[in-house]
This record gives structure tokens, sequence and C-alpha cells, in this order.
């Protein structure tokens, strides 16, 4: 009975997407224990679709004291010369020195402050199961993984709690969920109205897409792989856009305070 209970609850969609949506979200809060590298490509088009320029970067993110910070290491496909370099170093013995000199009391302020900040950004995807009617489509596998397919679109009269979840209603998508973690393992998005932010000064048009991957490190969690968005926008009243943007992270390593901070060139 039990089992029979437990396969029927793990195949609901809204459980599966409420369930996914509660792991991806802790393992982006045990994000602190580890470093990793990152590129990415930024293509701007132009009305009939024809590339005008590409800009190219790579960086590296460092925890500093729990505290996030990115490091150039590329830029326009280059690595840094010397005097960047040096600019870089400089940045990061600043930053160093200021953490270093905190009060254990604003310490532990400044992590708290991050953590509920980081809550508060992806509340709303908690919203998803009752904003969305959502359909599970079948099993498949991504990367060799068993996955569960769920397929999902704003619920008629569906009404959001939070500013954040309204642009939700202008989404439509599917998810590739990992049976054996519950993990996203894929997630396909695709807007279906003009979606503003920022007191309407950047403006995302219908019929842009994302998609975004994710991989298990180390056999423990679940973090990005890549990212790519394409669409076209406005951002101002005047400044027209249109862009591929693309986003890849690699080489996770699990980071403790005796770790010696080393920044090996990033092989791509």
């Amino acid at each position: 009975m039990f089992i029979t209970v437990a396969a029927a609850w793990a195949q609901d969609p809204k459980e599966l997407v409420r369930r996914s949506i509660a792991q991806d979200q802790l393992d982006w809060m045990r994000m602190k224990d580890y470093t990793w590298q990152a590129h990415s490509v930024e293509k701007h088009l132009d009305s009939r679709g024809k590339v005008e320029s590409t800009k190219r970067e790579a960086w590296e993110t460092l925890m500093l004291d729990g505290q996030p910070y990115r490091r150039t290491l590329e830029r326009d496909g280059k690595p840094l010369n010397p005097e960047e370099e040096r600019g870089e170093q400089k940045k990061l013995d600043r930053e160093t020195r200021r953490l270093s000199s905190e009060t254990p009391s604003g310490k532990m302020r400044r992590i708290e402050d991050a953590e509920s900040r980081r809550r508060r950004e992806f509340a709303f995807l908690s919203e998803i199961p009752e904003l969305f009617d959502l359909r599970l489509e079948g099993d498949s596998t991504v990367d060799g993984r068993p996955v569960w397919v769920v397929s999902g679109a704003p619920r008629p009269g569906a009404k959001a709690k939070s500013g954040d979840a309204k642009m939700l209603l202008k989404l439509r998508g599917r998810m590739w969920i990992d049976k054996a973690t519950f993990q996203w393992a894929r997630v396909e998005a695709e807007t279906t109205d003009t979606i503003s932010w920022g007191l309407f000064l950047a403006r995302l048009n219908s019929g842009a897409k994302m998609i975004f991957e994710q991989t298990e490190v180390n056999s423990e969690l679940w973090f990005p792989k890549r990212l790519l968005l394409t669409g076209s926008g406005r951002v101002g009243l005047i400044k027209r856009l249109a862009q591929d943007v693309e986003i890849e992270w690699s080489n996770y390593r699990k980071f403790s305070v005796d770790s010696k901070i080393v920044t090996p060139s990033p092989k791509y």
C-alpha cells in the first residue's frame, strides 16, 4: 500500500515541481561551500538577425568569508594582460582586507542578510505549482539519467501573490526533473507577452526563449551548467536590442577555510 501511494505521489506533477523547487533553492543556499568558473558569449543582433557585435568574458567566483566574489579571468576571449591582472589582484586584496576587519557580529549580520535576500529573490518560484496548470508528459533521460518531463502554462485567472511572480504569468515552459534527486536537469521557458522590469525601463518581448541546464557535482549537489537566452527587447526609452546570451559554468571545487585559493587558467 505504501509503495503504491508513494509512486502515485511521486508522479503528481504539482508535487514533483514543488519538491524540485525546494531542492533547487536548498542547493543554491549551499553554494557558499564551492568556487567555480564561468564564461559567457553575448551576441547583439540587427533587425535581420545578423550578428553586429560579440562580447566574451570569463571569470571565477571565489567565496570570501561566505560572500561570493567575482574575479575576471578573460575579456574578449583573451587572458588579462599583466596590468589588468595586477588590477584584479588589488581589488581582491582590498576586499579580503575589508572582510577580515569585520567584527564577529558584523560578519554574522552580513551573512544573514545575504541569505535572507537570496530567499526573497527566489521565493516567487514557490508560487509555480499554484499558478500553473502542470502536466506530466512522461519519462525521458538527460545525460543518461532518468527524468520526469513536466510542462506547464499559467492557469486562466491565476493571481500571483508577489510582484516577481507576476512575470511567471507571461511564461510557459517545460521541466526535466531528475528521478533520483528531484533536481532540475533542464528547464525551457518562453515568454508569451512583453515582460517589463526596472520601472519599465527594460522590456523583453514575447517569444524570447530560455534554456537552463544543471549538473550534479560531487554526487551531492546540483549546480548550473548552461544558460541560453535568446530574444529581443528594449533598454531605456529608445535603445532596442536583440541578442543571444550563453553562459556556461564549470570547474566546481569544494572550498573550505583551510583551502588555498589558486586561480588556474580556464580551459574551455
